[in-house]
């Protein structure tokens, strides 16, 4: 194996780690040649999920929410688009804010990658516990702080999706979410187009044992502690994590 090098930054609680060539399973916080992405703690970080503001207009883009935090008086620490969305802006599936179920779950049938089945749900509990798991197996219940539905699962159980090839040519950049073995939150974005087969198996090689995909081309993130400042985009869902100025 290559060596690495690695960066260790602290920001606001948060660890961020970079290397160069593989990142090893066990890293804390991997980004190297082919993703960046940050690892969060739902049970101590203000993990959330955002859609509109006070107004009723959509934030559309990791700027307009930095903007609106700043001016309440919170700084962003990590946003990425959270889910895929309808073309007025709308959640595709699933939406639950702040305990308040504001998109029905879809169970329906349909092409294009949200109705890849198996397809999943991103969740944090009241109780700051986070999963990520296939939408047949999620129940509703009042013990759910945020939600977000999307599609295809990119891991299930430790298996990589069976519908994804290994060498496939159907590249684009792509952001996703995992959930690591001791309940942190590990977000990914491509540095580079890439394969679901890849992208699924560099959520595996990090630990993952489930691990649900966002988005593609649209897909933007915000890590600042990383030098990575995608302020643009206009989409539906963000996720993001927010701290005292």
């Amino acid at each position: 194996m290559r060596s690495l090098i690695l960066i260790i930054i602290a920001a606001a609680g948060l660890s961020f780690s970079c290397c160069t060539g593989p990142a090893p399973a066990n890293a804390d916080l991997p980004v190297d040649t082919l993703c960046a992405g940050m690892i969060v703690d739902p049970a101590t970080d203000s993990l959330r999920l955002f859609w509109k503001a006070s107004n009723g207009h959509r934030y559309g883009s990791l700027g307009r929410l930095r903007e609106a935090l700043d001016g309440a008086g919170q700084r962003l620490l990590f946003a990425m688009n959270g889910g895929m969305y309808m073309p007025d802006g709308r959640p595709q599936g699933l939406y639950i804010e702040a305990g308040r179920t504001l998109a029905p779950l879809d169970t329906s049938s349909g092409s294009g990658n949200f109705y890849l089945r198996p397809n999943g749900i991103f969740y944090v509990s009241r109780n700051g516990v986070a999963r990520v798991l296939q939408t047949a197996a999620f129940r509703l219940s009042d013990s759910l702080r945020f939600a977000t539905q999307s599609g295809p699962m990119l891991l299930i159980d430790g298996r990589i999706h069976p519908a994804f090839k290994e060498g496939s040519a159907n590249l684009n950049f792509r952001n996703g979410v995992g959930v690591l073995s001791d309940g942190r939150v590990l977000f990914a974005i491509s540095k580079k187009p890439v394969n679901f087969y890849d992208f699924a198996n560099w959520f595996k090689a990090q630990g993952c044992r489930n691990a649900l995909y966002l988005d593609g081309l649209v897909s933007r993130a915000y890590i600042p502690s990383a030098g990575w400042n995608q302020l643009d985009g206009d989409f539906g869902v963000i996720i993001g994590v927010t701290g005292a100025k």
